[in-house]
């Protein structure tokens, strides 16, 4: 393992339909990182959607022009990655399975290789208006620095997931999101830096943001990029290494060092990724005598 400057992109909704206007957006911002040192970048959950928008809302055809469009925007990005020699995960996308549609990740080393992440836990708008299905369970990805998680956005606010991927030896989650109010921006953050404080790792979390009502999927976008890490020595007292403003599209960075895991691990106040119950108690019922 070793240290490495992140990049956590807010990504601003735009009216696309082009994949080649999305990618030329997408190297821009790449390159305005790089040009801050950053390696590992990564951005929002349903990111590239904007590759399907059209002059009108409509979800099902927003689907099915994402997902034939994917493998070019997949292609393009890898083109980036490649172009300015960094790890990318250019944002998650709906991708036709055996099953159905599931929302998938890619994440892209600097010599074009290719892995996936599946989101695992569908919200009620991806499972009740969009038919999106349950992908594969959590992994870990071995990159030059390490190994690390991906937990999309809603998959984040289950504890048990990334515990997973912490016990597989990811010392780094990224949390591309995408949520339409205030109150889902919130529930995802507190579940990043909840899951950074109980494992004592780094959590980090790229949304969407900007208003887009000629789209069914993204009419509204509400969030701020941020890293956390241990509510513990060595760290800030809140736990935030790092944290853009509300709504507020751009980069955050953070230099990440597991190094300071594995002390705060070792000789923290507390040791809660040591002191992680498992398998859980089993819970007793009991009446007031």
């Amino acid at each position: 393992m070793s240290a490495v400057r992140i990049g956590a992109l807010a990504w601003q909704v735009a009216r696309g339909g082009s994949v080649a206007a999305w990618a030329e957006r997408l190297d821009r911002a790449v390159a305005e990182a790089v040009r801050s040192g950053a390696r590992l970048l990564f951005t929002a959950e349903y990111a590239p959607l904007e590759i399907a928008l059209g002059a009108e809302p409509d979800l099902a055809a927003e689907l099915r022009d994402a997902v034939a469009r994917g493998p070019e925007a997949v292609a393009a990005a890898r083109a980036v990655a490649r172009r300015h020699g960094v790890w990318l995960l250019p944002g998650s996308l709906p991708v036709r399975d055996a099953a159905g549609p599931v929302n998938r990740a890619p994440l892209i080393a600097p010599d074009g290789a290719i892995a996936w992440q599946d989101k695992h836990v569908m919200t009620r708008f991806e499972a009740e208006d969009w038919g999106i299905v349950p992908g594969r369970p959590p992994a870990v990805f071995d990159t030059a620095f390490g190994r690390i998680g991906i937990a999309i956005c809603f998959d984040a606010e289950f504890p048990a997931l990334v515990r997973a991927q912490v016990e597989a030896g990811a010392w780094l989650i990224l949390v591309p999101s995408c949520t339409d109010t205030l109150a889902g921006n919130h529930r995802v953050a507190l579940a990043c830096a909840a899951r950074a404080m109980e494992n004592q790792c780094f959590v980090a979390m790229a949304p969407t943001v900007g208003a887009a009502p000629w789209c069914g999927a993204l009419d509204m976008n509400h969030g701020a990029a941020a890293v956390f890490g241990p509510v513990d020595r060595g760290f800030p007292e809140d736990g935030v290494l790092a944290r853009g403003g509300l709504d507020a599209a751009g980069w955050v960075y953070a230099d990440l060092d597991p190094a300071r895991l594995e002390a705060v691990r070792r000789d923290g106040a507390v040791r809660n990724h040591r002191a992680w119950p498992a398998p859980p108690p089993p819970c007793r019922v009991l009446r007031p005598e």
